[in-house]
């Protein structure tokens, strides 16, 4: 039984090295590997995908109240990035921007307040939608 969540784990981590989105949902996960033949299920993934982000293989964000997953790998890691949503069109900007980096540490040094970014989303309106060309 050990090599059966193994094998999950390895395609699991497979599929999230050669994802070409910044980070994706469980379900897009178990959706893929179940078009390629794999037999799946959803906890199997979330359960993966949790020791994964305990291991710190994974990253877990947390946007629109659901949960998406970003593989870091054993190196340094993807570098923190920050979330941009339109709330117009609905696109999903990733920023990384050193002055958005410079934020959570002020808020914590000036408001006592420890901000996690894998749960920030910053709301407003996309270069297209505030130009007028996106979707009403």
């Amino acid at each position: 039984m050990a090599d059966y969540r193994t094998k999950q784990r390895e395609l699991i981590i497979s599929y999230l090295k050669s994802c070409p989105l910044p980070h994706v949902t469980a379900g897009d996960i178990v959706l893929h590997l179940r078009s390629e033949g794999a037999k799946i299920g959803l906890a199997t993934v979330y359960r993966q995908l949790e020791r994964m982000v305990e291991g710190g293989l994974v990253r877990k964000f947390i946007l629109d109240g659901g949960a998406c997953y970003q593989y870091v790998g054993e190196s340094e890691g993807c570098r923190e990035h920050f979330h941009l949503k339109c709330l117009r069109c609905g696109a999903l900007l990733h920023v990384d921007c050193s002055y958005l980096g410079a934020l959570a540490p002020h808020i914590l040094e000036h408001h006592g307040f420890e901000v996690d970014n894998s749960r920030t989303v910053m709301y407003g309106l996309c270069r297209r939608c505030r130009e007028g060309g996106g979707e009403e």
